[in-house]
């Protein structure tokens, strides 16, 4: 596969198959999308070996995938860095994100250095609402100085969750605009773009500042500009993903590719983005 097309396809949101420990809601919740839980469950054991990640990226026609670290232990589940660091190991096209849980993590912000210089990882998955703060609480500014100083790009899931242990107040994303006025090198991606509630905040904050970006995860792509009018004029600020593996990744992707945008904008949102914030050749 050429990776140097134009058209290049970035999933931006890819779980692990495997969770070191997983809640039953969202366990509930990614077998839904498969016609029975023993099927999915034989899914993720195939793909939970990136060999064989690697050749349904290929089969769906995606070039590279950010893989999410996650340990949120009162909701979600935990999969961890290690984890993510080694799936990712066997190829440049799968691009591993670190997380970092404050309540868990002291000196998150030596902490995220030491991922990002010295282990490989390109970016960082914050989860406000699974693990209770919101993004402009000052304790979170020194890991912010940190990523603004390395320029990666911080992802932050936004909007509504069905998982038990969710706390929707955190994921308003309104409070970017604070995070996005103290540090406006940082590269802010709303996971999401709010959903549900808070599709006009996250627009809203995608119009005010440069550094803020939608990725579209978890949102029907044919419903896209039901929740973004304005999508087309701010399509070099929107981001694809999916959140494999309770997606059937091809399908979005043909989705994305017909709605009523030009195809350049189309290829913007498909890959150019992720492609520029991830600083791909």
């Amino acid at each position: 596969m050429n990776l140097e097309l134009k058209n290049t396809v970035i999933d931006f949101h890819v779980h692990l198959s495997e969770y070191e420990s997983f809640g039953e809601d969202a366990f509930n919740f990614f077998a839904g999308a498969f016609p029975s839980k023993e099927e999915y469950v034989y899914f993720c054991g195939i793909h939970s070996d990136p060999h064989a990640f690697l050749q349904l990226m290929d089969k769906n026609g995606v070039d590279y995938s950010v893989v999410l670290a996650e340990i949120s232990p009162l909701s979600t589940g935990i999969a961890t860095n290690e984890m993510v660091e080694d799936f990712c190991r066997v190829s440049p096209r799968l691009i591993p994100f670190c997380t970092i849980n404050p309540y868990l993590h002291p000196k998150m912000g030596n902490m995220l250095e030491d991922f990002i210089l010295k282990r490989g990882f390109k970016g960082l998955k914050l989860l406000p609402s699974y693990n209770y703060f919101y993004p402009n609480d000052s304790f979170m500014y020194p890991l912010y100085a940190v990523a603004e100083r390395l320029g990666i790009p911080v992802l932050f899931h936004t909007g509504s969750s069905i998982y038990y242990g969710t706390r929707l107040k955190y994921a308003n994303p309104i409070f970017f605009d604070d995070v996005a006025v103290d540090f406006p090198d940082m590269k802010i991606i709303m996971a999401h773009g709010g959903r549900g509630p808070w599709y006009n905040e996250a627009i809203s904050m995608v119009r005010l500042h440069k550094n803020i970006y939608i990725e579209v995860s978890g949102l029907p792509p044919k419903k896209l500009f039901e929740y973004f009018p304005d999508m087309g004029r701010f399509a070099h600020k929107f981001i694809f993903g999916t959140d494999w593996p309770s997606v059937d990744v091809k399908k979005n992707i043909e989705m994305v590719r017909n709605l009523n945008l030009p195809q350049e904008a189309v290829a913007k949102i498909l890959g150019e983005n992720a492609r520029q914030l991830l600083g791909l050749a």
